[in-house]
Protein backbone atom coordinates (compact mmCIF):
# COMPACT_ATOMS: atom_id res chain seq x y z
CA UNK A 1 0.00 0.00 0.00
CA UNK A 2 1.41 3.41 -0.94
CA UNK A 3 1.87 6.09 1.68
CA UNK A 4 -0.45 9.06 1.25
CA UNK A 5 0.08 12.63 2.41
CA UNK A 6 -2.56 12.23 5.15
CA UNK A 7 -0.70 9.42 6.94
CA UNK A 8 1.54 10.48 9.78
CA UNK A 9 4.68 8.57 10.72
CA UNK A 10 4.32 6.29 13.78
CA UNK A 11 5.05 8.00 17.07
CA UNK A 12 8.37 6.94 18.55
CA UNK A 13 8.13 6.23 22.27
CA UNK A 14 10.89 7.18 24.68
CA UNK A 15 12.80 4.21 26.11
CA UNK A 16 11.69 3.04 29.54
CA UNK A 17 13.97 3.28 32.57
CA UNK A 18 14.32 -0.50 32.64
CA UNK A 19 15.82 -1.67 29.35
CA UNK A 20 14.10 -4.69 27.82
CA UNK A 21 15.84 -8.05 27.80
CA UNK A 22 17.03 -9.41 24.47
CA UNK A 23 13.62 -10.99 23.93
CA UNK A 24 11.88 -7.66 24.29
CA UNK A 25 10.35 -8.62 27.64
CA UNK A 26 10.95 -6.23 30.51
CA UNK A 27 13.57 -7.21 33.03
CA UNK A 28 12.37 -8.92 36.21
CA UNK A 29 11.42 -6.42 38.90
CA UNK A 30 9.58 -8.30 41.65
CA UNK A 31 11.13 -6.49 44.59
CA UNK A 32 14.01 -8.92 45.08
CA UNK A 33 17.46 -7.97 43.80
CA UNK A 34 19.10 -9.96 41.02
CA UNK A 35 21.79 -11.26 43.38
CA UNK A 36 19.19 -12.35 45.98
CA UNK A 37 17.07 -14.01 43.29
CA UNK A 38 20.20 -15.86 42.11
CA UNK A 39 20.96 -17.12 45.65
CA UNK A 40 17.40 -18.36 46.11
CA UNK A 41 17.31 -19.97 42.65
CA UNK A 42 20.62 -21.73 43.32
CA UNK A 43 19.26 -23.10 46.59
CA UNK A 44 16.05 -24.17 44.88
CA UNK A 45 18.14 -25.94 42.23
CA UNK A 46 19.82 -27.97 44.98
CA UNK A 47 16.42 -28.66 46.51
CA UNK A 48 15.03 -29.74 43.13
CA UNK A 49 17.98 -32.10 42.64
CA UNK A 50 17.51 -33.62 46.10
CA UNK A 51 13.78 -33.94 45.56
CA UNK A 52 14.17 -35.56 42.15
CA UNK A 53 16.77 -37.99 43.45
CA UNK A 54 14.47 -38.96 46.33
CA UNK A 55 11.52 -39.24 43.92
CA UNK A 56 13.48 -41.61 41.68
CA UNK A 57 14.68 -43.71 44.63
CA UNK A 58 11.13 -43.96 46.00
CA UNK A 59 9.76 -44.96 42.61
CA UNK A 60 12.52 -47.57 42.22
CA UNK A 61 11.67 -49.10 45.60
CA UNK A 62 7.96 -49.06 44.70
CA UNK A 63 8.72 -51.14 41.61
CA UNK A 64 11.09 -53.55 43.30
CA UNK A 65 9.87 -54.24 46.83
CA UNK A 66 8.89 -57.87 47.50
CA UNK A 67 8.03 -60.06 50.44
CA UNK A 68 5.58 -59.86 53.34
CA UNK A 69 5.62 -56.03 53.41
CA UNK A 70 4.97 -55.77 49.67
CA UNK A 71 1.41 -54.46 49.68
CA UNK A 72 1.75 -51.83 52.40
CA UNK A 73 5.11 -50.53 51.16
CA UNK A 74 4.11 -50.64 47.49
CA UNK A 75 1.12 -48.41 48.29
CA UNK A 76 3.07 -46.12 50.65
CA UNK A 77 5.90 -45.61 48.17
CA UNK A 78 3.42 -44.89 45.38
CA UNK A 79 1.66 -42.26 47.50
CA UNK A 80 4.98 -40.60 48.31
CA UNK A 81 6.43 -40.58 44.80
CA UNK A 82 3.16 -39.35 43.27
CA UNK A 83 3.05 -36.41 45.67
CA UNK A 84 6.75 -35.71 45.05
CA UNK A 85 6.26 -35.70 41.27
CA UNK A 86 3.71 -32.89 41.50
CA UNK A 87 5.94 -30.91 43.84
CA UNK A 88 8.90 -31.08 41.46
CA UNK A 89 6.99 -28.97 38.98
CA UNK A 90 6.19 -26.29 41.56
CA UNK A 91 9.86 -26.03 42.55
CA UNK A 92 11.07 -25.80 38.94
CA UNK A 93 8.43 -23.20 38.14
CA UNK A 94 9.52 -21.12 41.14
CA UNK A 95 13.10 -21.13 39.82
CA UNK A 96 11.75 -19.94 36.46
CA UNK A 97 9.63 -17.23 38.12
CA UNK A 98 12.81 -15.92 39.73
CA UNK A 99 14.32 -15.62 36.26
CA UNK A 100 16.65 -18.59 36.12
CA UNK A 101 16.86 -21.89 34.27
CA UNK A 102 15.73 -24.93 36.24
CA UNK A 103 18.10 -27.90 36.11
CA UNK A 104 16.57 -30.86 34.35
CA UNK A 105 19.12 -33.53 33.51
CA UNK A 106 20.47 -36.48 35.44
CA UNK A 107 23.98 -35.01 35.13
CA UNK A 108 22.84 -31.73 36.69
CA UNK A 109 20.91 -33.48 39.44
CA UNK A 110 23.90 -35.68 40.35
CA UNK A 111 26.10 -32.60 40.59
CA UNK A 112 23.59 -30.58 42.66
CA UNK A 113 22.10 -33.25 44.96
CA UNK A 114 23.22 -34.00 48.50
CA UNK A 115 21.64 -37.46 48.18
CA UNK A 116 23.91 -40.08 46.66
CA UNK A 117 22.61 -42.61 44.24
CA UNK A 118 22.43 -45.93 46.02
CA UNK A 119 23.48 -49.35 44.96
CA UNK A 120 20.64 -51.63 43.94
CA UNK A 121 18.76 -52.99 46.93
CA UNK A 122 17.31 -56.47 46.74
CA UNK A 123 13.51 -56.27 46.86
CA UNK A 124 13.33 -58.45 49.93
CA UNK A 125 15.50 -55.98 51.89
CA UNK A 126 12.57 -53.71 52.63
CA UNK A 127 14.16 -52.40 55.83
CA UNK A 128 17.11 -51.06 53.85
CA UNK A 129 14.73 -49.43 51.38
CA UNK A 130 12.83 -47.75 54.19
CA UNK A 131 16.08 -46.70 55.91
CA UNK A 132 17.35 -45.08 52.71
CA UNK A 133 14.07 -43.23 52.26
CA UNK A 134 14.21 -41.92 55.85
CA UNK A 135 17.73 -40.64 55.21
CA UNK A 136 16.66 -39.16 51.86
CA UNK A 137 13.63 -37.36 53.27
CA UNK A 138 15.76 -35.90 56.06
CA UNK A 139 18.35 -34.71 53.51
CA UNK A 140 15.58 -32.97 51.57
CA UNK A 141 14.48 -31.33 54.85
CA UNK A 142 17.98 -30.00 55.55
CA UNK A 143 18.21 -28.53 52.05
CA UNK A 144 14.73 -27.00 52.36
CA UNK A 145 15.74 -25.30 55.63
CA UNK A 146 18.77 -23.73 53.95
CA UNK A 147 16.65 -22.46 51.07
CA UNK A 148 13.99 -21.22 53.48
CA UNK A 149 16.59 -19.13 55.39
CA UNK A 150 18.01 -17.70 52.16
CA UNK A 151 14.54 -16.89 50.84
CA UNK A 152 13.46 -15.35 54.14
CA UNK A 153 16.47 -13.03 54.24
CA UNK A 154 15.71 -12.02 50.63
CA UNK A 155 12.05 -11.27 51.45
CA UNK A 156 10.93 -14.03 49.07
CA UNK A 157 7.69 -15.08 50.76
CA UNK A 158 6.48 -17.42 47.98
CA UNK A 159 9.67 -19.50 48.26
CA UNK A 160 9.45 -19.45 52.08
CA UNK A 161 5.89 -20.75 51.78
CA UNK A 162 6.89 -23.44 49.28
CA UNK A 163 9.77 -24.64 51.45
CA UNK A 164 7.54 -24.65 54.55
CA UNK A 165 5.04 -26.87 52.73
CA UNK A 166 7.78 -29.21 51.52
CA UNK A 167 9.29 -29.43 55.01
CA UNK A 168 5.94 -30.44 56.43
CA UNK A 169 5.58 -33.25 53.90
CA UNK A 170 9.14 -34.59 54.08
CA UNK A 171 9.27 -34.49 57.88
CA UNK A 172 6.00 -36.44 57.96
CA UNK A 173 7.30 -38.95 55.40
CA UNK A 174 10.48 -39.48 57.43
CA UNK A 175 8.45 -40.01 60.59
CA UNK A 176 6.08 -42.50 58.95
CA UNK A 177 8.91 -44.45 57.36
CA UNK A 178 10.98 -44.44 60.56
CA UNK A 179 7.97 -45.82 62.44
CA UNK A 180 8.14 -48.95 60.27
CA UNK A 181 11.64 -49.62 61.57
CA UNK A 182 10.84 -49.24 65.27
Amino acid sequence: MAKTKAEKPAKVEKPTKTPPAETGAPQIDIGISTSERRKVADGLSNFLADSYTLYLKTHNFHWNVTGPMFNSLHVMFETQYTEAWTALDAVAERIRALGYRAPGSYAEFVKLSSISDSEAVDGTEWREMVRQLVVGNEAVCRTARKVLKTADSAGDDPTVDLMTQRLNIHEKNAWMLRSLLA
